[in-house]
């Protein structure tokens, strides 16, 4: 798919006959410029995997969302303009470390992530449940109302499924190692197909 930002790349090398290669490095100039003047509310990338294209976002404060294709990126970018701010560029150097990690998890030679994390886009109890999810062990499961007991709410197992269907982070924090208490899948943003694959690919690991 085509972003908004790349329509508008396209457009400009049409009008004025700037090659691909000098856009590039211009845009490139342009991130390293608006990031090191603090103009940059977030850069994003775009990645290949298992489950689909993914797409990046990173602020100045760490990793701040993953999104899958079935989203639609365009919204997901707008929602992020109107609540962190409309400065967002395409920038893939500044989410290298990021899909160098992710890519090792998908090879099955990374079990943790080691990444800086920016967890400002949910708060409260949700937050509260989303940052529990990197203590549900690689290649393990739990279920909603378990994660709701530790989280000290154990008749909240529906906002414990709110909070797992708003994770801003999928896979890094690992909402799809929760399930429900009969052993089914439940609910993924990825969609189910994509929680199979997760999951499978951790008990292969």
């Amino acid at each position: 798919m085509m972003t908004t930002e790349a329509r508008v790349i396209s457009t400009l090398m049409s009008a004025t006959q700037v090659d691909e290669p000098t856009l590039a490095r211009l845009h490139a100039s342009l991130v390293a410029r608006s990031a090191d003047e603090g103009l940059l509310d977030a850069g994003y990338a775009f990645m290949d995997s298992p489950i689909g294209e993914l797409m990046l976002v990173s602020s100045d404060a760490g990793l701040l969302k993953i999104a899958f294709e079935n989203e639609d990126f365009d919204q997901v970018l707008g929602d992020l303009s109107v609540r962190i701010g409309p400065r967002i560029l395409l920038a893939p150097q500044l989410l290298q470390a990021a899909e160098q990690e992710l890519c090792e998890y998908f090879a099955g030679t990374r079990k943790h992530f080691d990444l800086t994390l920016d967890l400002s886009l949910t708060q409260g109890f949700r937050q509260r449940v989303q940052q529990h999810l990197v203590e549900i062990d690689y290649g393990t499961t739990q279920s909603y109302k378990e994660l709701a007991e530790f989280v000290g709410n154990p008749k909240a197992s529906r906002a414990v499924g709110s909070a797992c269907a708003s994770n801003p982070l999928p896979i890094v924090l690992p909402c799809h190692r929760v399930l429900r208490s009969d052993g089914s899948l439940g609910g993924y943003a990825g969609g189910l197909e994509a929680k199979r694959i997760l999951l499978a690919l951790e008990q292969a690991a």
